[in-house]
């Protein structure tokens, strides 16, 4: 069974950093490309960093753009996201998903396995 397992949330204060893993099982993710999505109360699930099957393509939302780092590592089937100077607008529910291709995409249908979530909350 396909499983993608996310950790690493918590509460930290504005400006703070977390890193979240996901880490995969029953599907080896080096053939895939691997994506981390956020889901804030009221709203839509959105889009947040993708980064392709052999890591060379890389694409982040604005809003994240130079505070974000996504890192996959292969051999560990494993799923990096490196969140500094956090804002409380970062405040969410991170998903991680894995692709049904191999190049980078931001598009949700393109992904068809889906961890449960790991909460981030950023206080002022």
């Amino acid at each position: 069974q396909e499983q993608l397992v996310e950790s690493g949330g918590g509460l930290v204060q504005a400006g703070g950093s977390l890193r979240l893993s996901c880490a995969a099982s029953g599907r080896t993710i080096s053939r895939y490309a691997m994506g981390w999505f956020r889901q804030a109360p009221g709203k839509e699930r959105e889009f947040v960093v993708t980064i392709s099957a052999n890591g060379a393509g890389v694409y982040y939302t604005d809003s994240v753009k130079g505070r974000f780092t996504i890192s996959r590592d292969n051999a560990k089937n494993t799923v990096y996201l490196q969140m500094n100077s956090l804002k409380p607008e970062d405040t969410a529910v991170y998903y991680c998903a894995a692709a049904r291709e191999s190049l980078a995409t931001a598009l949700i249908r393109h992904y068809d396995t889906w961890g449960q979530g790991t909460q981030v909350t950023v206080s002022s």
